[in-house]
């Protein structure tokens, strides 16, 4: 066998040298003969002498080299081995299918002695899937938790063909198959190290009572000084609690200065301040509300400072009483289960219906938008920014693209009418096209950029105006001039009807206009059965001065059979999940607006005996479309927010895209289960 053995490279020169330095002295040999041939034969007689010694030699020594070169390279083989068996650092040969070859005693301590060889990798490291493994001479780096330690692993893939071309002795054939070396960088004790940094990184928030005044006035006067010491003893006692520092920077504001490890602690217990600080009375009939905004991980403390600015007013702008926590690519939210009281004053209406005049009068046109797919609030309120845009004398413009049916009725009364301008509705693209520097952009019933009527008209106007009654979520519009956002409203035509009575004292609302605003209102309170206040009855009754008509806006609600028959059967086919939630499908084949009858058919569902919340899943244009009701006990719009979506607490919905309606089913329950399980419901 070892005959056979094919020697090549420098070692195979070495071998032929004596051979071909022997063919060498042949020629000088017969070249001898021409000169003397006396000294030819003795030369003749010496070569053949030497070729007798050489190759006699080669053939003896052969066998008895290449046994030293097998020895040398065992022995050598035998040193590597036995340094890598010893490595320090651990590691491990893997073959392509992740099963374990071969193993140093490091990685075995590692492993504790578990027998693991000819066995999958992914049974001691389960995140080393064969999937992870490198296909290619790129190494493969991961993270990986085994037991206490977190090591970072290292693979590198090793083809067997590389063999023939690294090899400068032996000729092999070419495999397909390969090797993986496996590396274990044991990094417990410097993540150990940078967990605990970012443990003592400072954290700002703010504090702020929500119905500090209200409180006070249901309390009686001698009494007002012991409520704000007994809510300034929890607040400080509860941030002492964590080891942090709390300080009131106005009566009903305060600033208080965390560890990250310790705002940890308040996350995991869901922020029981807001609960706790409820159970203060003293004979106050409102309880007091808090809401807390937090701002962390940024790059230095006054972005921090920054981020806990705008998690307070997200807080309450969503309606107060919950805590939201900012960071640079995250909003994380708490709480918010209550409803938030409606104000009795109309001040900020006042001062918020100053500023957007003096905006829109800057402006020589105005565009209005709501949000897709708009509704009778979004149109309503769009007819109310239409006449105040009129009023101060610019040219105004409504964005509408698609018309539901349910709204058809109500933009009929102003196509056509020659009492308003042919080019009073605008497509998006007629929009876009002739919007110019000078124009403004009023955004109503909706503050989320990317599911406005034209969200490019948000990159292209530079003064915004923000007019809604949602709460806010994560995605705002933050580049808005002007945003009044109240989430204690019925509907935004309720905040534009208040806003109408400030703008001009002889201002002339038409009765079309009033019979819109008056429809928004009525299809938003669900009839003024849903978040309705004082000052809603306020601004339906100023509608009412202004010539709107109970009997003619009813008219326009009314519905088709095939309508009224999906909702019958939406409700009808209702599965009642948990004995709590019901949850049905609204049909959508030969409905032109699926969607509003499935929120209409989430309405009717809340009528039912025991339940707290309503979902009705309908779909349209390719998407899911989830609207959520409740009455006072599940705030759904925390639910929706899980799925995508958001709204009110009692009022939300969301869209999901590349799922079946069983699949998006699954997904709801999915989610009740882990908020009932995480204590959000």
């Amino acid at each position: 066998m070892k005959k056979r053995v094919k020697i090549k490279g420098k070692l195979s020169g070495y071998f032929n040298a004596p051979l071909r330095l022997g063919l060498f002295m042949v020629l000088a040999n017969i070249l001898i003969y021409f000169i003397s041939w006396p000294a030819g034969i003795v030369l003749t007689v010496f070569l053949v002498i030497y070729f007798a010694v050489t190759v006699s030699q080669l053939l003896n020594s052969r066998v008895l080299l290449l046994n030293e070169m097998v020895s040398f390279a065992t022995e050598y083989g035998q040193v590597q081995k036995k340094l890598l068996k010893e490595l320090d650092l651990p590691y491990a040969i893997l073959d392509d299918t992740g099963r374990v070859i071969w193993i140093n005693q490091a990685f075995d301590r590692v492993v504790h002695g578990e027998k693991i060889l000819r066995k999958p990798v992914s049974s001691v490291f389960p995140s080393i899937t064969k999937d992870s493994l490198p296909a290619t001479d790129e190494d493969v780096k991961l993270q990986v938790d085994y037991e206490s330690s977190n090591y970072r692993v290292e693979m590198k893939r090793i083809p067997l063909d590389q063999m023939e071309e690294d090899s400068d002795i032996v000729e092999a054939a070419g495999y397909e198959d390969a090797l993986i070396a496996l590396y274990l960088f044991d990094e417990t004790a410097v993540r150990l190290a940078i967990q605990e940094v970012d443990d003592q990184s400072v954290v700002i928030g703010f504090i702020y009572m929500d119905n500090y005044e209200e409180a006070l006035d249901s309390v009686e006067d001698v009494r007002r000084s012991l409520l704000t010491a007994l809510i300034d003893r929890k607040v400080n006692k509860y941030i002492s609690s964590i080891d942090g520092i709390c300080s009131k920077i106005e009566k009903d504001k305060y600033l208080i200065i965390l560890r990250k490890k310790s705002l940890r602690q308040l996350q995991e217990a869901h922020f029981e301040l807001l609960s706790d600080v409820k159970t203060v009375n003293i004979g106050n009939e409102m309880a007091i509300t808090l809401s807390i905004g937090i701002g962390m991980d940024g790059l230095t403390y006054a972005q921090n400072y920054e981020f806990a600015r705008n998690a307070i007013d997200l807080a309450l702008g969503r309606g107060g009483d919950q805590a939201v926590i900012k960071m640079p690519d995250n909003i994380i939210y708490y709480g918010g289960k209550t409803q938030q009281v409606e104000k009795s004053t109309r001040v900020k209406a006042r001062v918020k219906a100053q500023a957007m005049k003096e905006i829109i009068s800057a402006k020589d046109t105005v565009f209005i938008m709501g949000h897709r797919i708009g509704d009778i609030d979004c149109f309503g309120a769009a007819v109310g920014v239409f006449r105040i845009s009129t009023t101060l004398g610019r040219e105004a413009h409504i964005v509408l693209n698609d018309i539901s049916t349910s709204l058809a009725p109500i933009v009929d009364l102003f196509r056509n009418n020659p009492e308003y301008p042919p080019d009073m509705f605008y497509t998006s693209a007629q929009a876009v096209e002739k919007v110019t520097d000078n124009s403004s952009l009023v955004v109503v019933d909706v503050n989320k950029p990317s599911i406005t009527e034209c969200p490019e008209l948000l990159r292209l106007c530079k003064s915004i105006i923000v007019l809604d009654h949602h709460r806010q979520g994560t995605e705002t519009i933050e580049n808005a001039t002007l945003s009044y956002i109240e989430a204690y409203a019925s509907s935004t035509c309720e905040m534009v009807s208040e806003i109408l009575q400030y703008i001009d004292d002889n201002i002339k609302i038409r009765q079309e206009e009033a019979d819109a605003l008056y429809a928004g209102i009525v299809i938003d309170t669900n009839n003024f059965q849903s978040k309705t206040g004082v000052r809603t009855f306020e601004a339906a009754a100023f509608l009412r001065r202004c010539g709107t008509d109970v009997t003619r806006v009813r008219k326009l609600f009314r519905e088709d059979a095939l309508e009224y028959k999906a909702k019958a059967d939406a409700v009808s086919q209702a599965e009642i999940y948990r004995n709590t939630y019901a949850i049905s499908i609204c049909p959508g084949q030969g409905i032109q607006s699926p969607t509003i009858v499935g929120a209409q058919a989430a309405n009717e569902l809340l009528n039912i005996k025991g339940v707290k919340a309503s979902f009705v899943l309908t779909e349209y244009q390719n998407q899911i479309f989830i609207s959520a009701r409740s009455i006072d006990e599940v705030n759904v719009q925390i639910v929706m927010e899980h799925l995508g979506g958001g709204g009110h607490m009692n009022i939300a919905g969301c869209q999901m895209q590349d799922v079946t309606l069983a699949e998006a089913i699954g997904v709801l329950k999915h989610t009740i289960d882990t908020m009932i399980s995480d204590g959000e419901l």
